[in-house]
């Protein structure tokens, strides 16, 4: 911690400064400042909205362009609320987030942990996710989940200690799955996030109709467990009236031991929440930037950072 404390960390530390203090703000005038500066961001990050408008035509091609560049905009308006609520999450204590967060079908996952059983909690990336998240280890179950180290260590510290503040076991991406394993046996629950491209290492299986290396580990993971694996979905409501944590049906016959067939189904659930909220999940990623052999990209340059 004395590292974090030089000068050359003090920009960051204004930021979580700041991130903090706006996270104290009654949660209608977050929102409404959030949508401003994300409709700013949508003036601004040229690149980002380049990107998340071809990922809205690739994966929306029945609504015309006029309803596309609706979503669009919204989405970035959601993204702001999304970068503001970040403070909220590291600091709201269980009573404000329990006056906040609307809690759905939580006996689903209840009968399991109360079982014994473990639970794989599939989590898409909606912008919802942190708080959500936040909530659901502060007012359900302590959960586990894996993280990849953020390049600012200040950042990284800040995280952390918020993921981590009401139980949450966090297990780092490359440390050996035997550790993930051991802790679901034990009961805690897995919180996992796999719709992001997995680069050559994924399948390429469909996701809203376009070839997508996709991280084929779900299916691997319930049978190394026998763990239940139930969709959850974190959804901000419209005015700053709060956030729903909504735990879906668990998935039946699941897995099959078909590892491109398992993750196929995994796409068409987190599909069929999309198509429910579109402008509220994560666009800005270069979802199909890994493209099968032989295949054109399908972003225009100058999206990569």
């Amino acid at each position: 911690m004395d590292g974090l404390l030089h000068p050359r960390h003090w920009p960051s530390w204004i930021l979580v400064g700041v991130l903090r203090a706006v996270g104290r703000l009654p949660f209608p005038l977050l929102w409404l400042l959030g949508q401003g500066f994300g409709r700013l961001g949508y003036l601004l990050a040229g690149s980002r909205r380049r990107i998340a408008e071809r990922n809205l035509e690739l994966c929306l091609r029945s609504a015309s362009r006029t309803e596309r560049r609706r979503r669009l905009r919204q989405h970035f308006g959601w993204l702001g609320v999304a970068a503001l609520s970040q403070g909220l999450g590291w600091g709201a204590s269980r009573a404000r987030l329990a006056r906040l967060v609307r809690i759905h079908h939580r006996d689903r996952i209840d009968a399991c942990v109360n079982a014994g059983r473990p639970v794989i909690i599939l989590v898409p990336h909606f912008v919802g996710l942190e708080l959500g998240g936040a909530a659901f280890t502060a007012l359900c179950h302590p959960g586990v989940y894996m993280y990849q180290r953020i390049r600012n260590p200040v950042l990284e510290w800040q995280v952390r200690q918020a993921r981590t503040r009401f139980g949450a076991i966090s297990i780092e991406r490359h440390a050996p799955l035997r550790a993930l394993i051991g802790v679901m046996r034990r009961g805690t629950p897995f919180f996992y996030l796999p719709d992001q491209d997995a680069g050559r290492r994924g399948l390429f299986v469909p996701f809203c109709g376009v070839p997508a290396s996709t991280v084929p580990m779900l299916g691997r993971f319930a049978a190394l467990t026998d763990a239940v694996v139930i969709p959850t979905i974190m959804r901000f409501r419209p005015w700053g009236r709060g956030l729903d944590l909504i735990f879906d049906a668990p998935l039946e016959d699941f897995p099959t031991g078909d590892p491109v067939r398992d993750t196929t189904r995994m796409n068409q659930v987190i599909e069929a929440r999309i198509a429910t909220m579109p402008e509220q999940y994560f666009w800005v990623h270069r979802r199909f930037k890994t493209r099968p052999p032989g295949e054109a990209p399908v972003y225009p340059r100058g999206g990569r950072r």
